[in-house]
């Protein structure tokens, strides 16, 4: 097997995984928010 094909170390991986992660989450919360304050401005509340 070629050697410049390794895989990288799994904590790597992992750590890649929770920031992409982590990431989509906090994008999904930002969204959220802008649209809760957009509602909110035209008027729709409970």
């Amino acid at each position: 097997m070629d050697d410049s094909h390794q895989q990288k170390p799994l904590a790597k991986r992992l750590a890649w995984l929770v920031a992409i992660w982590a990431g989509s989450v906090l994008a999904l919360g930002v969204v959220s928010l802008l649209l809760r304050w957009f509602m909110n401005a035209a008027g729709m509340t409970t």
